[in-house]
């Protein structure tokens, strides 16, 4: 399961009502960096087959099959410190991340 913090749905559902269509949010991962993945968010205007929805206050997530093994149980937040604002994961498969913060490896 992938759950959204309240603060995150508002935010998806602001962007998705400000662009005028799509689905929910896709979230997955990707190789990437030095580490090993780097998440990977973007609007879903379709829902394959294959992929796996999950709803929470209101708003879809959609993950493709592939990264559910890596994904499985994260909680997706929103955040706003001083000017910077950005989606936080916090992922109980993440064992560590580059001194970067944007890979992590499972």
């Amino acid at each position: 399961m992938i759950t959204l913090t309240e603060a995150a749905a508002d935010r998806v559902r602001g962007f998705l009502e400000k662009r005028g269509f799509g689905q929910g949010l896709r979230f997955g991962v990707r190789a990437s960096g030095c580490s090993g993945y780097s998440y990977v968010v973007n609007y879903a205007d379709d829902i394959g087959p294959e992929d796996l929805v999950f709803e929470t206050h209101g708003v879809k997530v959609i993950v493709d099959h592939e990264s559910i093994a890596i994904v499985e149980g994260t909680e997706i937040d929103f955040v706003k410190e001083g000017l910077n604002e950005s989606f936080q994961f916090n992922n109980p498969r993440s064992k560590d991340a580059c001194g970067c913060g944007e890979s992590f490896n499972v």
